[in-house]
């Protein structure tokens, strides 16, 4: 069906050639908002085709996150050089599903933000070939975010909407290509906690928590701070590894900050294997309006559909 997506086409750019598939899917931090800014980023500074999926009302067409089982257009994964997934406790159809389960077993790069390490959950299908996935996965511990991203849900690390987050650049990893030019990463959202890593992991950026909501206030006393950017690989079912990068950090006003839109950008050349076209100061100037909601539940706003997104 038409305009259930969005694509951006690839502009001049060391992406010429290449296509990102943003999927987008979660009640609560407007990803929504937040990839289809992104796409443009990646389509009109750096050439990258981007296609930018979203949860749809069947009935209305309307881009709806708090339907969880329906999210058209996956099937572009098939030809797709990179996945950025930023979807919290879908349920999609199994038709749906393989596309992200087999792309990701073809050892095709990943990129998962915010609540991507809780992007699944079955609670209607369990018979389904996917259960597995779901975030709190017995037989596949913890599901595609432990397994695939790293980790699964735990907690919030900070209190949630009163203590913001603070990037703190892992000094052992200062000259990782995808920190190249990233010198200021903070948001709003607060600092998720992590019990531990899964495989190769490597930490990036620690998240940091402050003691309120602005960018100038201090780190909470006493309070360690949490893995907040790594990388890692991948082995799926069939033998392929992918390259992964996850960040618990991604909320649609937390992409106001030019640093985590840096990291974000160089994340997705680094899991191409595009390391060495990363520019020393990647382009993330706004494409257009960005002025994004503020995150909560039944905030985001109604009667939008893909389209309103077009360039």
């Amino acid at each position: 069906m038409k305009n259930e997506w969005v694509v951006y086409e690839g502009n001049h750019g060391p992406g010429n050639g290449k296509h990102i598939v943003l999927v987008s899917g979660d009640e609560e931090y407007r990803s929504e908002e937040a990839l289809p800014m992104l796409g443009k980023v990646l389509a009109i500074h750096h050439g990258f085709k981007c296609t930018v999926l979203f949860a749809i009302n069947p009935e209305t067409g309307e881009i709806d996150p708090e339907v969880q089982t329906n999210i058209p257009g996956l099937h572009t994964l098939e030809a797709a050089d990179m996945l950025v997934l930023f979807t919290r406790f879908r349920e999609l159809p199994d038709e749906q599903m393989k596309y992200i389960i087999d792309y990701t077993n073809a050892g095709k790069p990943v990129m998962g933000l915010r609540t991507a390490t809780h992007a699944f959950n079955y609670t209607r299908n369990l018979d389904s070939p996917y259960a597995k996935y779901s975030f709190n996965s017995k037989d596949f511990e913890g599901g595609y975010g432990r397994q695939v991203l790293g980790e699964t849900w735990v907690n919030h690390h900070g209190h949630h909407g009163k203590e913001s987050a603070r990037g703190v650049i892992d000094e052992a990893m200062k000259d990782h290509p995808i920190l190249k030019g990233v010198d200021d990463v903070w948001g709003p959202s607060d600092v998720y906690g992590i019990n531990s890593l899964t495989g190769d992991s490597e930490v990036l950026v620690h998240g940091q928590v402050l003691v309120g909501m602005a960018p100038t206030d201090a780190p909470k006393p006493d309070t360690v701070t949490m893995p907040m950017a790594w990388i890692k690989t991948y082995t799926g079912d069939a033998g392929n590894t992918s390259r992964v990068f996850n960040t618990t950090m991604g909320a649609s006003v937390d992409l106001e900050s030019e640093g985590l839109r840096r990291l974000l950008v160089n994340g997705c050349y680094w899991c191409m294997g595009m390391e060495d076209a990363i520019p020393d100061q990647s382009a993330v100037d706004y494409v257009g309006d960005y002025e994004p909601t503020f995150f909560g539940f039944g905030t985001f706003e109604k009667g939008v559909r893909p389209e309103d997104h077009a360039l």
